[in-house]
């Protein structure tokens, strides 16, 4: 058949080696690169790819030198696949083997389904304040807010990877469009000058006064980018002029349409929730006699409208709070200890890590027992 020396290739023993070998490759490689790309961006480019590229410094064009994560556990997956069809028939004195490479292949999907589906961000709560959304720490979203109500306001976000495509973008509950003329990942924001000579940010709100710059990304974990933007609001009737908006900018700039009123802003990218999380009193315990700390702790009264629940919940380091497929971990705190930040971890895969260990520990029992029982009958019998 013509298939049978691509299903001996995909089954052989000698690509699984392959594949292991080159994981290892990877780990030591991609830990490296952390020095000098850091944390997010080493996993996105050696782990989250098909292939890793390399090219000169300032150079505009790159090769792939080595495959990606993708590309070896989607390899790995296939040749445990394929050896099962090809090697290994369901018996009973195979049920270890099928059970440890059931269960390696449920590590390889888990994986796979945490990169794709896992989401992390923060809530950062003042001693007394209530939030219902945590915010992404490298995402942002451009919020368009219809103040007229005074009782309710109408939000439509844009998210950054929107924005990043530098497009036109309507909205249905918007009566006009949002144009993006430039957008920038990692920006500086000046005050303008009134003899300068650069051009203005944008014509309307803090624009005028305002210049942008472009910034180089950044790679390291206890900083983050702060990206701006230029926009055009476009109405039918034509366009009402240029914005600036960026996180540098604390408060929404307001325009006015067809008798409504609205207030633009870049701001950290939100996960609204069905409940509210109020921050009771946070705790920063020492040890006797230091500075050295002893525990963080966050008291918060978890409120639910429409189940009606309604109680306290202590969070501390290695007690998180696990509630409505969500995680929160105690990560850090204000200088003033009177406000803390939780990490909040969306991640609908995280047992399957745990299945897998216990599926594979079995089938090596299984298997184990299997050749022992075995073995003990047969020097019974001589």
């Amino acid at each position: 058949m013509l298939l049978d020396p691509l299903i001996k290739f995909f089954s052989s023993l000698k690509l699984t080696v392959a594949c292991l070998a080159l994981g290892m490759v990877l780990v030591f490689a991609g830990t490296l690169a952390q020095v000098d790309l850091g944390l997010y961006k080493a996993q996105n480019e050696f782990f989250r790819s098909f292939f890793i590229f390399w090219g000169p410094k300032d150079a505009g064009w790159k090769i792939p030198v080595l495959p990606g994560g993708y590309l070896v556990g989607g390899v790995l997956l296939i040749n445990l696949l394929a050896a099962h069809v090809t090697r290994f028939h369901l018996s009973r004195h195979k049920a270890g083997i099928w059970m440890v490479h059931a269960g390696l292949i449920l590590l390889l999907v888990g994986q796979l389904g945490t990169d794709m589906l896992s989401r992390e961000s923060f809530l950062h709560l003042r001693e007394g304040e209530t939030k219902n959304y945590s915010e992404s720490e490298r995402q942002a979203e451009l919020a368009l807010i219809d103040t007229t109500d005074s009782e309710l306001d109408k939000v439509v976000a844009i998210p950054q990877r929107l924005l990043m495509r530098r497009k036109e973008i309507e909205h249905r509950e918007l009566p006009f469009a949002i144009k993006v003329k430039d957008f920038y990942v990692n920006s500086y924001v000046d005050k303008r000058s009134a003899d300068s000579s650069q051009p203005a940010a944008a014509s309307q709100g803090l624009g005028p006064e305002a210049i942008v710059r472009e910034a180089p990304r950044v790679t390291d974990m206890d900083h983050r980018d702060v990206p701006s933007a230029v926009v055009e609001v476009v109405t039918p009737l034509g366009s009402l002029g240029t914005w600036l908006v960026s996180e540098y900018i604390e408060r929404p700039q307001s325009f006015s349409y067809n008798g409504r009123t609205y207030s633009l802003t870049m701001r950290p990218r939100r996960y609204y929730k069905p409940y509210t999380l109020q921050l009771v009193q946070f705790r920063h315990d020492v040890y006797a006699g230091t500075d050295i700390p002893k525990n963080y702790s966050s008291r918060v009264q978890l409120q639910r409208p429409d189940t009606g629940e309604n109680r306290e919940v202590l969070i501390y380091m290695n007690n998180p709070l696990r509630y409505a497929g969500e995680t929160y971990y105690q990560a850090s705190l204000d200088k003033d200890d009177h406000g803390t930040i939780l990490q909040v971890v969306h991640n609908p895969s995280w047992l399957t890590p745990y299945f897998s260990c216990i599926l594979v520990g079995l089938g090596l029992v299984v298997q184990f027992s299997t050749h022992l029982l075995g073995f003990t009958l047969k020097r019974r019998t001589t």
